[in-house]
């Protein structure tokens, strides 16, 4: 119930759930039913239930060892069940990982040399029917590189390929930045350009969650800050490839419930971050254990692609099928599989795990009073 109430209380932040550590466990298999509050839920009864039989009598230790094999042989029996089905055959990938150092990216006279680092990795990437890029692949402005993308569009399409391609974006219109992907390709025999925009934003990364007159303050103070404008909370599915991508950007996979209203159109999940901020830490593999929890879910395989790993492939069971290193430029190869149909979890969603919560906390509530009363 906690990581719940963190997930979405101040913005939210979704990170480090109990339940993901079960990724490689038998629990992982209720995670297409209930979800990672469910696995999560999962493990704390577990947990509950061994410290129980420690401590309570013959009794308690026949209904705890019942509890943890229900949960447990449970677990073991979903893994078995296939949620949803293969909708066409495979489709070879290409995620082009650039591996520019953060401290070096965004200074000036790196610019060139990143454009073409990213431009001859793509060329190795031909033969893929989708190539993708990760979250704001090049320090620029969609609009400062609109030759440089037309003459890789070209060369894309020469070669059968779609563009997947993370970037950042100055709305002219709105007079707003946004953090996208863009996927170029062709739809019925004509060039289309769709856009999703990342809605779940990094609060002081990508925001400034403070009210007006502090802004105001930061203005005549000569402090330079500028807010990134979040996405629409619903976005359709973008092309690539002959299939419907489902797109996250960066953490955004951690909200697990957001990704689902996709699932209706999408065969595919696609998520793309820059978690060279994390530097040679455990939290790149712990973002990688999040998005295997997401395909997990949605019974869809991922394509993942990173600014300096890990990027990987990640199958419709949570698996990891192929990975890059850290630290290296690479373009990972591979072939995803499109999948159709709704796990139970994309129908449900949280709310069966919610009404678990509140009934335990209720049972808890009338037992204490018992207790009180005697």
């Amino acid at each position: 119930g906690m990581e719940w109430f963190r997930g979405w209380f101040l913005s939210g932040f979704p990170w480090l759930a109990v339940g993901y550590g079960q990724i490689d466990t038998w629990l992982a298999g209720w995670a297409p039913v209930v979800g990672i509050y469910g696995v999560s839920f999962a493990a704390a009864v577990t947990a509950g239930a061994l410290a129980a039989a420690l401590a309570a009598g013959t009794r308690e230790r026949v209904v705890a060892a019942a509890a943890i094999g229900v949960i447990w042989l449970g677990g073991a029996a979903l893994r078995t069940v296939e949620w949803t089905r293969p909708s066409g055959a495979p489709v070879p990938v290409a995620l082009v990982q650039g591996s520019v150092p953060q401290d070096l990216k965004w200074q000036s006279d790196n610019r060139d040399a990143t454009l073409k680092l990213y431009r001859d990795l793509t060329e190795q990437a031909w033969g893929a029917r989708i190539v993708v890029w990760p979250e704001a692949a090049l320090p620029v402005l969609y609009h400062e590189v609109i030759p440089y993308l037309k003459e890789l569009y070209e060369a894309a399409q020469s070669h059968g390929a779609d563009l997947v391609l993370g970037l950042l974006r100055y709305d002219f219109e709105q007079k707003q930045y946004r953090n996208g992907l863009v996927a170029l390709g062709r739809l019925d025999g004509a060039a289309v350009e769709e856009w999703y925009y990342k809605r779940r934003l990094v609060p002081f990364g990508e925001f400034f969650p403070v009210p007006g007159f502090i802004r105001e303050w930061m203005r005549l103070q000569s402090l330079a800050y500028v807010d990134f404008a979040p996405g629409e909370a619903v976005q359709d599915a973008l092309p690539a490839g002959g299939q419907l991508l489902g797109p996250t950007i960066c953490y955004e996979d951690a909200y697990a419930v957001e990704q689902l209203a996709v699932l209706r159109d999408a065969t595919l999940l696609v998520n793309v971050s820059n978690d060279a901020w994390f530097g040679d830490s455990t939290a790149p593999h712990q973002h990688l254990q999040i998005a295997r929890f997401r395909s997990l879910e949605a019974g869809r395989w991922m394509m993942r692609a990173t600014n300096n790993g890990i990027s990987a492939f990640i199958d419709a069971r949570g698996r990891v099928v192929s990975r890059t290193a850290q630290f290296v430029p690479e373009v990972l190869r591979g072939e995803v599989v499109p999948h159709t149909g709704l796990t139970p979890y994309a129908v449900v969603r949280n709310w069966p795990v919610l009404a678990l919560c509140a009934l335990g906390l209720a049972a808890g509530l009338v037992a204490r009073r018992r207790a009180a009363r005697r």
